[in-house]
C-alpha cells in the first residue's frame, strides 16, 4: 500500500537541483563563466541536500575560489553559497561557456 501511495505522489513532488557557477579570472581577458547542473529525482530532498553540504564542505571548492553554489527547488534558489570575490565581478563583461 505504501508503495503505491508513493507512486501516486512522487510526480506531484518538486524537482531539485544543484548549480555551480565557477569563474575563471585572467589579468587583461573578459572574466569566463563555467555552470554546471546537477539534477535530482522528484522529491529527492535529502538526497540534493547531502550533495550540496559536501560540495560546500570540500577544500576543492573553497580552492576553487570564485564559485557559487545554489540549492534549487522547483526553480527557486533556496540555499545559496559563495566562495571568493563573486558579488566583486563586473556582471557585465562577463564571457559566457557552454
Amino acid at each position: 500500500m505504501k508503495r503505491l501511495l508513493k507512486k501516486v505522489v512522487t510526480p506531484f513532488l518538486p524537482k531539485y537541483e544543484v548549480t555551480t557557477t565557477t569563474y575563471q579570472i585572467i589579468p587583461g581577458l573578459p572574466v569566463t563563466k563555467k555552470f554546471s547542473r546537477h539534477p535530482f529525482e522528484r522529491g529527492a530532498g535529502k538526497e540534493a541536500k547531502e550533495f550540496y553540504g559536501k560540495v560546500i564542505s570540500s577544500e576543492f571548492t573553497k580552492k576553487l575560489a570564485p564559485v557559487e553554489v545554489h540549492l534549487k527547488v522547483a526553480g527557486f534558489t533556496i540555499q545559496k553559497a559563495q566562495f571568493g570575490p563573486v558579488e566583486n565581478l563586473n556582471k557585465k563583461k562577463i564571457a559566457h561557456l557552454a
